[in-house]
């Protein structure tokens, strides 16, 4: 199987885990990071040759403070940090602490559920499952709420584009940066309106999902604010998922990107307003209960990682158009970083 990103790119599945871990304090997690990064190249590879039109993956993401507990490379991707709170005027984007983050998808939610243990196995003497999501595809791709989620996704060789880091950090070239965020949603008081401001809620139509004309669509709608502009694109691989005895029923929200900077671009949107006081009036029925940012390393990364055969001596960024202009193009399957150079 060929080398290179993580499966950042594909279309989600109709089967999903998503799975926070965060390290137990006073513990060497050294051993247990390293033999969970061969275990995601090797469920990969797996689903590959097992399950080839399962859609079936694993994608690992790593928080900024493991990043440093961890003494992975130096410098840290540019835009890794903590994620610190959105705080509006009447809602926040919260900030929870991740230190590990798995996507597990396929068709079938048993090869899920067998990923999601196979991880726990290695992770569980050293680190606590604080978040365990099973998500699932809601009739033609909708949330909870009866809306279609995910139709401004760029498509083709945009994905990529917008998914994957490119030359402005060429050390990290590959890899991407992941958001996630747990929401509640408020079913009763959002069934409650009437179905034309439930359109307004989300400036689309229901049935169709055609998106209102811009002389129609309120400038608090959720379509009006998420969406920062045809330059500034994530991918979206929400799905829903739902108890209904706990009536906690909700959506994960995942996006992977090239730059953090566009989701926060969106994040003020939502929550503080364009201009401040507009907030996404979606929010008024959907309610943010955690807030974590990863960095999703390449599958070359991860090998080296699950070596302990990577650099971590400080290198500096380049952060100038012109400089960036003149680096070279690491060799074929190089990653540019020390030790793993070819």
């Amino acid at each position: 199987m060929k080398q290179g990103p993580q499966n950042v790119l594909d279309f989600h599945g109709t089967n999903t885990i998503f799975a926070v871990w965060n390290f137990k304090d006073g513990v060497d997690v050294t051993a247990a990071f390293q033999r969970v990064c061969a275990l995601v190249i090797n469920l990969n590879h797996s689903a590959y040759v097992r399950f080839p039109d399962n859609g079936a993956s694993c994608v690992m993401g790593i928080g900024c403070g493991a990043w440093k507990q961890l003494h992975l490379p130096k410098p840290l991707p540019k835009e890794l940090e903590e994620f610190q709170p959105v705080v509006g005027s009447r809602y926040t984007a919260v900030s929870t602490k991740g230190d590990l983050h798995f996507h597990m998808r396929g068709i079938n939610e048993s090869i899920c559920f067998d990923m999601a243990a196979d991880i726990a196995k290695v992770l569980s003497p050293v680190a606590d499952c604080v978040e365990e999501v099973h998500g699932f595809r809601y009739w033609d791709g909708r949330s909870i709420l009866g809306f279609v989620d995910g139709t401004e996704n760029p498509e083709s060789h945009l994905r990529e584009y917008f998914g994957l880091i490119g030359d402005s950090d060429p050390v990290y070239k590959g890899g991407s940066y992941l958001f996630v965020q747990k929401y509640i949603h408020d079913l009763v008081a959002f069934k409650a309106l009437p179905l034309e401001e439930q359109e307004k809620v989300f400036g689309r139509y229901r049935e169709s999902d055609v998106e209102m004309t811009e002389d129609v669509k309120p400038a608090n709608s959720h379509s009006a604010l998420a969406n920062v502009g045809d330059d500034f694109k994530i991918i979206r691989d929400n799905l829903p998922f739902g108890n209904m005895s706990a009536n906690e029923m909700g959506t994960y929200f995942i996006a992977y990107a090239s730059t953090f900077s566009t989701v926060k671009k969106m994040l003020n949107n939502m929550f503080i307003g364009n201009p401040p006081g507009n907030y996404d009036r979606l929010l008024d029925f959907s309610t943010a209960k955690t807030g974590s940012l990863f960095f999703v390393p390449t599958l070359d990364m991860l090998d080296a990682f699950s070596s302990g055969d990577f650099d971590n001596s400080e290198t500096v960024h380049e952060d100038t158009a012109d400089t960036q202009k003149n680096l070279p193009e690491p060799p074929e399957g190089s990653l540019g970083i020390g030790s793993l150079k070819k």
